[in-house]
């Protein structure tokens, strides 16, 4: 995870410039969208708001350069609605941006 988190940072530092304000902006907004689409995937209940979500999820990724979240998200995609184990994944994904 840690190339992943380098790769995300450059991203966003090529976006902030020298602003570290903007940089932990751009973070944050990037942790929020996460949550809110994780929190979809996680009340899924058909294929249908379960492929939604996790083309959301994907949408994110590639507009922040995230790989490893592209996967999680091609991951879901190829799982039945409310699969723990992607669940699971993804909220660990979360969690260390947030930190």
């Amino acid at each position: 995870m840690a190339h992943e988190h380098g790769d995300f940072d450059a991203t966003l530092a090529a976006a902030a410039g020298e602003d570290p304000a903007l940089f932990a902006e751009l973070r944050l907004a990037f942790v929020e969208s996460l949550s809110g689409h994780l929190d979809l995937l996680k009340r899924a209940r058909c294929d249908g708001n379960w492929t939604i979500a996790a083309l959301r999820l994907k949408g994110l990724a590639a507009s922040f350069h995230s790989s490893e979240l592209i996967e999680l998200a091609e991951n879901a995609l190829a799982s039945a609605p409310g699969e723990p184990t992607v669940v699971r994944k993804i909220e660990r994904y979360r969690d260390e941006f947030a930190c």
